[in-house]
């Protein structure tokens, strides 16, 4: 059996995002040395830097915060290890936020930059502009 391409590695693991499955179902596809990049934007103007617990953890109960996540891939490039992911993302907040109240719809055009090895994500570099409701 031949392992995933890294393409198939990134794409499982926003496929499992979307399907709320919690850390478990992310699980297989970060890296035991797996760190997430987050460039500041609306939500988080400081950015930030999670590792693999902590990303596994928010997974945990991202379903508290958001509901019915979709990544609609727009375009994908592919080097060796490393994936570029351009997306919109959308989700229904299950919380009050700056912004937004509790059932809006939340969008963000999203960059992400992902390196893979031996079928597994060990970084991810995720750019995010949150549109902001009119």
């Amino acid at each position: 059996m031949t392992s995933p391409t890294p393409l198939d590695c990134v794409l499982g693991l926003l496929r499992a995002i979307e399907a709320d499955g919690g850390a478990a179902a992310l699980e297989p596809f970060l890296a035991d040395d797996y760190v997430l990049t987050e460039a500041p934007h609306l939500l988080g103007p400081d950015g930030s830097t999670r590792n693999r617990s902590q990303v596994l953890e928010g997974a945990e109960h991202s379903s508290e915060i958001v509901s019915g996540q979709r990544f609609d891939v727009e375009r994908t490039t592919c080097e060796g290890g490393r994936v570029v992911v351009e997306a919109e993302w959308s989700a229904t907040l299950q919380i009050d936020l700056p912004h937004w109240d509790r059932g809006e719809q939340i969008r963000a055009r999203t960059a992400s930059i992902f390196e893979v090895r031996d079928g597994r994500i060990v970084s991810q570099h995720s750019y995010d502009c949150y549109y902001k409701p009119q």
